[in-house]
């Protein structure tokens, strides 16, 4: 049955293909995808299917084993990391090929080459980012400044190289075929490109839609709404935490003139709002074992194939496992047999933006510090699936490269936006997750950590010997308080980077006398903190809830850290729903009204969490976002792009001041406060909640937000699951919502023996057709986990199949 349901949902994607390209012409014919021998029949199989294989490898210096557990989770046993990392390239390239090259594709730019011109715009903005440009610098600079690095990555790009060249026709995955292309030779480019598309992936700033705001409120009520530090700051690094270091000095220079401009164009997409990532460990003075315990669940965007690949990687000296990134060497979140670790989003504002005056129209000049200076020009040419090349020429200003233009989201020709951004910079992560995966102590820790620039991270740490940790790791500019929030002038040196934070001033923690670490996207740092830090996005729910639990936990046991990153409870509903239901309900004539008191008296027996069947949850959800359009409906109506204040300074204001002046609607002669905007918001849920249930049928939480794991090609949507029933939410610890959430859940307990547990949404394969596609997803969705204990070699037990990668004889 599963093959027929496979073969009927390829035509419905085939069809979807051909409108994805707009190249009917491009598209390969039905007769060419129903062939027996090579079409997507071929494709109909599941990798327990396949007997034990021997393959011969070029470059192998040893025999390598690979053996597959029940999950198709690959075991490889190598004798050394060149022979090691050779067979991860090719063992990932077997099952996640396609969606190797996609992702590197997407973060080259070069999308239109295989879906035609719907991509251009993004292609356009991500060669503008200079992605592209950077990773051709990481190259260079891993070739030249660390050579063993380059020489394991070479064997990575060889391994994908060996499975691409014995590719046959049948095999090819079907994404190629429906939309009619082959793959093209891995490289060591392709792995540093991959390293930086995650950089673009969390990474965000608001210095434009800043830069309006300030025009529109002015500097005293911005400061208001959008302060430094929440009134309950709960940080990463514990709070009167003693730094000790001495600072590197930088002070506000005497005067500071920021371009005085409403900036009209259409800015670049940002992270999700509430969407972020948990990681933690608790010592062992709060353990049942006595063993420390790390948790980590980051929270991207749910996809299929999915984000991670889970794998375990042994050689004589060393044995990890964890989730690796298809196209990037080790493990990224894992775990050995004596340290284990874990990355949330630093969310840290590492991407300035600066505005450049040319000399000419030519733009072969540009004013910096009064004197003109020369630019440089890049060629970028596109390509496009069935029609001409589109080229399109970036400026390089000594800043970066210049991102808004005359030619691009811009209709000014006067106007030249140049981005700054740490992931420019040349560095080595890839070293930093070589050295994680056989790191033994916190000294090894840390020194990997010295590798890692861009995206800033935190990350967690735990060990057998019972130290746990956590670092707030990227490459942070020096900036004197407030730099980087607005757009700069370019030809101000006095806006310019000049130094670094040093990597050992980087906030960090080892052991603390609480007894746990934790991390949420939250603040990393209490005012105590000597340098200057700043983004638009710190989480300010997850981690207080997070911080809450750990802090009353005892004897924790692996489940109990299993049972927290499911933990559904909607903190931000507790602290705002009472204050919203109290205002509301001041007006008693309304609460009268005919199923008022029946919605009213629901939501106020709710216990606050967001379980699939709930109701409540749906209620809420729809009341606050009305509520929040309602209150910053002015802001939402400028024509300039801005950001909102967030959901905990909005509730703030609902709580400590009502009456506010910045509730009132300035288009309206009446005085409103926040009871006008609670009573228009609630009688607009309550149309929207009867047109869902017309629609849905019900208002359940789970069918309400609809979380989707999708084909990373959208219109693909018979290879993806819609309304999977999970609980949890934006802000929420389990954060799944309507498309993102914990995209990998991980549990180690360190002792003699790791124990260790993990899963993510999908499965080993990037096959539609398998079955190994989407096994886990249900166990995900329920809170359930795959042992992930380490293997030994010799291990034959619930073993799928194995296959030995020999050198050529």
């Amino acid at each position: 049955m599963r093959y027929i349901g496979f073969a009927l949902s390829l035509i419905v994607t085939i069809s979807l293909g051909v409108a994805l390209s707009l190249q009917f012409g491009s598209i390969p014919s039905l007769g060419k995808l129903l062939d027996p021998y090579h079409g997507f029949w071929q494709n109909a199989f599941s990798e327990d299917q396949l007997s034990e294989e021997e393959i011969e490898i070029s470059g192998l210096s040893e025999a390598v084993t690979v053996t597959y557990d029940e999950d198709l989770i690959p075991h490889i046993y190598a004798q050394n990391e060149e022979d090691l990392y050779r067979a991860q390239g090719y063992i990932t390239a077997k099952h996640r090929l396609w969606q190797m090259e996609f992702q590197t594709m997407a973060a080259a730019g070069r999308l239109s080459e295989i879906v035609g011109d719907i991509a251009l715009d993004l292609d356009r903005m991500t060669r503008r980012k200079g992605l592209p440009h950077a990773a051709e610098q990481g190259v260079e600079f891993l070739e030249v400044n660390d050579p063993e690095t380059f020489r394991l990555v070479r064997a990575y790009a060889a391994g994908v190289n060996q499975y691409i060249a014995e590719l046959t026709d049948a095999r090819l995955p079907i994404e190629y075929k429906i939309l009619n292309y082959r793959p093209e030779e891995w490289s060591a480019y392709k792995s540093i490109l991959l390293l930086k598309y995650m950089a673009d992936m969390l990474v965000g700033d608001r210095d434009l839609e800043y830069t309006n705001l300030r025009k529109v409120l002015g500097e005293e009520l911005l400061e208001k709404l959008f302060p430094l530090f929440p009134e309950e700051n709960d940080p990463i690094i514990e709070a009167g935490k003693i730094w000790d270091f001495d600072p590197l000095q930088i002070s506000i220079p005497d005067s500071i003139k920021y371009p005085e401009e409403d900036i009209f164009i259409k800015t670049m997409i940002q992270p999700e709002p509430g969407i972020g990532s948990n990681n933690w460990a608790v010592a062992g003075s709060k353990t049942q074992s006595g063993n420390p315990i790390l948790a980590n669940d980051p929270h991207l965007g749910l996809n299929l194939p999915s984000l991670w690949y889970a794998m375990q990687l042994t050689t004589p000296n060393h044995s990890v496992k964890g989730a690796t990134l298809p196209g990037a060497l080790g493990i990224i979140s894992g775990f050995n047999e004596n340290i284990a670790w874990g990355v949330t989003n630093a969310t840290r504002d590492t991407r300035d933006w600066y505005s450049i005056q040319f000399r000419k129209e030519d733009r072969t000049e540009y004013l910096y510090n009064d004197q003109w200076i020369q630019s440089t020009f890049r060629i970028e040419e596109i390509k496009i699936k069935g029609q001409p090349d589109f080229v399109d020429t970036i400026v390089y200003t000594h800043h970066g490269p210049i991102v808004y233009d005359k030619n691009f989201r811009s209709e000014r020709k006067d106007l030249n936006f140049a981005l700054k951004w740490t992931a420019h910079l040349p560095s080595n992560e890839q070293k930093t997750f070589l050295l994680l995966n056989k790191g033994r102590n916190h000294e090894d820790y840390i020194e990997a950590l010295n590798f890692y620039t861009s995206p800033a991270q935190n990350f967690v740490f735990a060990s057998s010997s019972g130290d746990i940790a956590l670092k707030v790791q990227g490459r942070f500019p020096l900036k004197w308080k407030g730099q980087g929030k607005f757009l700069m002038d370019g030809n101000d040196p006095n806006m310019e980077w000049r130094e670094f934070i040093p990597n050992e001033h980087n906030a960090a923690t080892l052991n603390p006398e609480r007894g746990y670490v934790s991390s949420a996207n939250q603040h990393p740092v209490d005012p105590s903190y000597p340098y200057f830090v700043f983004d638009n996005s710190f989480e300010h729910y997850r981690n207080r809830r997070l911080n809450n639990r750990l802090s009353v936990l005892t004897d924790i046991r692996i489940e109990d850290m299993m049972n927290l990153q499911f933990d559904n409870f909607n903190l931000h509903a507790s602290e705002a729903l009472p204050t919203m239901l109290n205002l509301v309900q001041e007006d008693s004539a309304f609460v009268k009204l005919d199923g008022i008191a029946k919605i009213i008296n629901q939501l106020s027996t709710w216990d606050y969490h967001t379980n699939p069947n709930q109701e409540e949850a749906t209620i809420f959800d729809l009341w606050w976002m009305y509520l929040n359009r309602s209150v910053w409906q002015d802001l939402i109506g400028l024509k300039q792009e801005v950001v909102l204040p967030n959901k905990y300074q909005t509730v703030q204001l609902l709580k400590s001041e009502p009456e506010s002046n910045l509730f009132d609607i300035k288009s309206t002669t009446a005085i409103e406060t926040a009871k006008y905007h609670l009573r228009v918001s609630f009688d607009s849920m309550l149309v929207q909640i009867e047109n869902f249930k017309t629609d849905k049928g019900n208002i359940e939480w789970a069918t309400y937000k609809n979380t989707t794991i999708q084909h990373l090609v959208p219109n693909f949507k018979s290879f993806s699951h819609a309304g999977v029933s999970t609980g949890g939410g934006a802000g929420i610890l389990n954060a799944t919502s309507g498309r993102h959430g914990a995209s990998w859940r991980m549990v180690v307990e360190l002792g003699k023996e790791p124990q260790a547990f993990g899963i993510y949404p999908g499965g080993q394969s990037g096959n539609p057709g398998s079955r190994f596609y989407d096994n886990f997803l249900q166990k995900w969705a329920n809170g359930q986990y795959v042992n992930f204990k380490l293997r030994k070699k010799e291990d034959n037990q619930n073993i799928l199949f194995s296959t030995l990668l020999k050198p050529i004889s």
